[in-house]
């Protein structure tokens, strides 16, 4: 499939995406608890000029205002009814700031959980999953999106429905899992887990990755993880990764990242030698931020992949988890970490 994505990443080799969405609609009077979403219609100025400020940062791949764009997540607000309006108009807005730029960006559609869960974990069956994430695919396709963006996973049952539910509208898909229990996502998936899921999804994924979680360098081991666990396929594989801006703190009420535009220029080169070819910020990561990254990834050469010990030293601290999987062991059942080569009893339950 011939695409615009592909296009820019044959022709730039690594693409700078976004940064944060909601943490960057806070300063401008987003309250907590408030749908994002809504501000397509009741505010458009401000999240056109939230458009702009990522357009003129430098990004090449921008998402969507429709994180929260299902049913499920609508109904919170009493918009449920409101999907299409809602997606098509946070589409628009975008593509208008584009066109104005002049320059080619690949307007990404936002598909974030649906808040619920796969029975038999929760109420939510597949087939309503992919009900939702299909009436929320329709409508960013109708607005003009170039690629299906479904990302913030925890489950690989949500991200087969999503994925499930974009296939056969004619666009291009990607995945993004979100890393941030001891080197696994809140379902339990490690780096090897995303990549077998993304090998079994229903139609074949144009790239896949990690966003959000607990910091730059919790995201960067899963992407070293990730290109691991890919083996051979590892050099034609696009991997996205999409750090928080640090470690977020609760200071004096609010949600504070620690990350600074010289931590998260350094993540951006060092996400390049980790082999990600798409690049960007997820919460706390302004469009300052965002203008950093773009001269990092401009002037940066590719180096070895980041060692552990050079990833904590640059980034921050790493998880158990994270570092087990860095240093070649595999997870268990039980939660614990035993070496490739251990003996087979050891991981049998007793």
């Amino acid at each position: 499939m011939s695409t615009l994505l592909n296009d820019l990443l044959e022709e730039k080799g690594v693409l700078l995406a976004d940064g944060a969405t909601g943490s960057n609609l806070f300063g401008v009077g987003l309250q907590t608890g408030d749908a994002p979403e809504l501000w397509n219609t009741d505010h458009p100025d401000r999240i056109s000029q939230h458009y702009r400020n990522f357009v003129e940062a430098g990004s090449d791949i921008i998402l969507t205002n429709t994180f929260g764009g299902t049913h499920f997540r609508m109904k919170l607000h009493g918009a449920e009814k409101r999907v299409e309006e809602l997606n098509v108009n946070g589409v628009k807005l975008l593509k208008a700031e584009i066109e104005k730029s002049g320059r080619q960006i690949v307007c990404a559609g936002s598909m974030g959980p649906t808040g619920e869960l796969v029975v038999p974990l929760g109420t939510m069956t597949h087939e309503q999953a992919v009900e939702a994430f299909r009436e929320q695919a329709e409508a960013l396709k109708k607005g003009g999106v170039d690629v299906f963006w479904i990302e913030t996973l925890s489950s690989k049952e949500e991200a087969a429905a999503a994925v499930e539910a974009c296939a056969g509208l004619g666009l291009p898909i990607v995945t993004t899992y979100s890393i941030d229990t001891n080197g696994r996502t809140m379902m339990g998936l490690s780096p090897d887990d995303i990549v077998k899921a993304s090998d079994d999804m229903p139609t074949p994924l144009i790239a896949f990755g990690s966003n959000c979680g607990i910091g730059a360098a919790e995201l960067l081991a899963a992407v070293v993880n990730i290109r691991t666990a890919l083996g051979d396929k590892a050099d034609e594989t696009i991997i996205i990764s999409k750090a928080n801006c640090g470690v977020p703190q609760y200071i004096d009420g609010e949600i504070v990242y620690s990350g600074t535009e010289a931590i998260m220029a350094d993540y951006a080169g060092m996400a390049i030698d980790a082999g990600a070819r798409i690049i960007g910020g997820c919460c706390g990561t302004s469009y300052n931020h965002v203008a950093a990254m773009r001269k990092a990834i401009d002037n940066h050469t590719k180096g070895e992949s980041p060692s552990k010990e050079e990833i904590e030293q640059r980034l921050g601290e790493l998880s158990t988890g994270a570092i087990a999987q860095l240093e070649g062991k595999l997870s268990i059942a039980e939660g614990a970490y035993v070496q490739k080569d251990a003996p087979r009893r050891s991981r049998r339950r007793k």
